[in-house]
Protein backbone atom coordinates (compact mmCIF):
# COMPACT_ATOMS: atom_id res chain seq x y z
CA UNK A 1 0.00 0.00 0.00
CA UNK A 2 1.30 3.32 -0.96
CA UNK A 3 0.95 6.14 1.41
CA UNK A 4 1.48 10.32 1.65
CA UNK A 5 2.12 10.24 5.22
CA UNK A 6 5.71 11.58 5.56
CA UNK A 7 4.67 14.44 2.38
CA UNK A 8 1.39 15.05 5.41
CA UNK A 9 3.55 14.97 8.33
CA UNK A 10 6.43 17.29 6.92
CA UNK A 11 3.93 20.17 5.75
CA UNK A 12 2.59 20.08 9.49
CA UNK A 13 6.07 20.63 10.50
CA UNK A 14 5.63 17.49 12.74
CA UNK A 15 8.85 15.13 13.57
CA UNK A 16 8.14 11.34 13.64
CA UNK A 17 8.18 11.75 17.32
CA UNK A 18 5.94 14.28 17.32
CA UNK A 19 3.44 12.41 15.27
CA UNK A 20 4.14 8.96 17.34
CA UNK A 21 3.23 11.21 20.56
CA UNK A 22 0.00 12.77 18.72
CA UNK A 23 -0.58 8.92 17.70
CA UNK A 24 -0.35 7.15 20.82
CA UNK A 25 2.33 5.09 18.89
CA UNK A 26 6.05 4.47 19.18
CA UNK A 27 8.38 6.39 16.39
CA UNK A 28 9.17 3.03 14.80
CA UNK A 29 5.73 2.35 14.15
CA UNK A 30 5.70 5.62 12.24
CA UNK A 31 8.59 4.79 10.46
CA UNK A 32 7.31 1.34 9.63
CA UNK A 33 3.92 3.12 8.13
CA UNK A 34 5.66 5.65 6.18
CA UNK A 35 8.65 2.76 4.91
CA UNK A 36 5.15 0.94 3.81
CA UNK A 37 6.44 -1.78 5.90
CA UNK A 38 3.25 -1.80 8.30
CA UNK A 39 -0.36 -1.14 7.06
CA UNK A 40 -2.00 0.71 10.47
CA UNK A 41 -5.44 -0.76 11.38
CA UNK A 42 -8.28 0.72 10.66
CA UNK A 43 -8.07 3.08 14.29
CA UNK A 44 -4.93 4.07 13.54
CA UNK A 45 -5.64 5.12 9.69
CA UNK A 46 -8.53 7.55 11.46
CA UNK A 47 -6.24 8.84 14.04
CA UNK A 48 -3.78 9.38 10.84
CA UNK A 49 -6.77 11.37 8.99
CA UNK A 50 -7.40 12.97 11.77
CA UNK A 51 -4.19 14.59 13.14
CA UNK A 52 -3.74 15.54 9.32
CA UNK A 53 -7.48 17.21 8.53
CA UNK A 54 -7.66 14.58 5.72
CA UNK A 55 -9.72 11.58 4.81
CA UNK A 56 -7.86 7.71 4.75
CA UNK A 57 -8.36 7.98 1.08
CA UNK A 58 -6.27 10.84 0.89
CA UNK A 59 -3.46 8.91 3.20
CA UNK A 60 -3.47 5.92 1.54
CA UNK A 61 -3.58 3.79 -2.08
CA UNK A 62 -4.38 0.34 -2.09
CA UNK A 63 -1.76 -1.68 -4.48
CA UNK A 64 -4.49 -2.33 -7.02
CA UNK A 65 -5.36 0.84 -7.16
CA UNK A 66 -1.51 2.07 -7.54
CA UNK A 67 -0.62 -0.35 -9.72
CA UNK A 68 -3.60 0.97 -12.14
CA UNK A 69 -1.90 4.43 -12.02
CA UNK A 70 1.66 3.44 -13.29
Amino acid sequence: MENSVPEHRKRLGLSQERLAEALGVTRQTVISIEKGRFDPSLPLAFRLARVFGCRIEDLFTPDDVAEDHS
